[in-house]
């Protein structure tokens, strides 16, 4: 597939999982990727300073020369597109806005709230958005890494949205008001945002997905799966931690086996919709080199109400 082609392409399926996996366990120059190296907490060193190397990514590539619409996505999730009338979105890692414009363009039903650990990306997604649709009335961002922090009260009912003084804790003195604070999103989009986040986190970061959507509300997933060309790049040197490496600017990149998927997401709470691993092969025309994309596609449900 090259670079530019249409959007039915990015999620056919062009191999098995299982070909890839052949290839890396017999290529004794990639045996680093296979084993766990030997380090105590290799991670916890990078755990604090999350979203320092996102914000000066973004600082760096204010060219916007990193944007690229994903133009798969409505074909991917169609939910997005079928969606209803006054359907809520939470878009969180939105970075540039990738997401956040095809999303837009797709459905005029929709608000979408986006996040992002970086007041930069806002900026530039933002301006992506300006420059690709002028003025939207049905777009919100705020700046939070849930991997770390609450969404804010607001987010997760229409009343805490107009009203400041309500919590979910309990503290507020009308308690009427605090049982309908169930969760107040249709849908939770997650999309090569989670890879970013420390390995030990990712637990606390899915549930605080979880808390804001309401019963019977999708989290839409997808991100970097086990043996993608991506990993294989990453030398012995940057792998901090099983299947976790830095990158020379400071960001995290975890990637994915679809046990692993289930199990976060499962012992979240959710109900496993869909989950699969989805496998690309593009080609580098120039070198004559075919190059294995593989990303890990998962739907989940918050339960419905008892």
């Amino acid at each position: 597939m090259e670079k530019g082609g249409e959007a039915g392409e990015y999620h056919s399926k062009d191999f098995e999982w299982e070909f890839v996996k052949n290839l890396v366990e017999n290529d004794p120059s990639l045996s680093h990727h296979l084993q766990e190296p030997h380090l105590v907490d290799s991670s916890s060193s990078f755990s604090s300073s999350v979203s320092k190397p996102w914000q000066d990514f973004h600082s760096r590539h204010s060219s916007g020369k990193f944007f690229k619409e994903r133009r798969y996505l409505l074909k991917e999730f169609p939910e997005l597109v079928l969606c209803g009338e006054n359907t809520k979105l939470l878009e969180v890692g939105c970075g540039n806005g990738s997401t956040v414009l095809p999303v837009l363009r797709g459905s005029k039903n929709i608000t979408v709230y986006a996040c992002d650990c970086s007041s930069e990306a806002l900026v530039r997604t933002k301006e992506n958005i300006n420059r690709a649709i002028a003025t939207v009335d049905n777009f919100h961002s705020f700046t939070c890494d849930f991997s770390t922090s609450a969404f804010p009260n607001w987010l997760a009912c229409h009343h805490c949205r107009h009203n400041k003084h309500c919590h979910h804790s309990g503290e507020s003195d009308d308690t009427s008001l605090n049982e309908h604070c169930i969760g107040g999103v249709d849908f939770v989009t997650l999309l090569f945002t989670l890879s970013a986040v420390p390995k030990e986190r990712m637990p606390r970061a899915i549930k605080e997905c979880f808390a804001v959507l309401k019963p019977g509300g999708l989290l839409l997933f997808r991100d970097y799966g086990l043996y993608d060309m991506t990993m294989l790049r990453f030398e012995p040197e940057k792998c901090i931690g099983f299947r976790e490496y830095v990158r020379s600017d400071g960001t995290l990149s975890y990637f994915f086996c679809l046990d692993t998927v289930k199990r976060l997401f499962t012992d979240a709470g959710f109900i496993e919709v869909e989950l699969e691993n989805c496998c690309v092969k593009a080609v580098n025309r120039r070198k004559n080199k075919n190059m294995y994309r593989i990303w890990v596609h998962g739907k989940f449900q918050k339960p419905f109400l008892k």
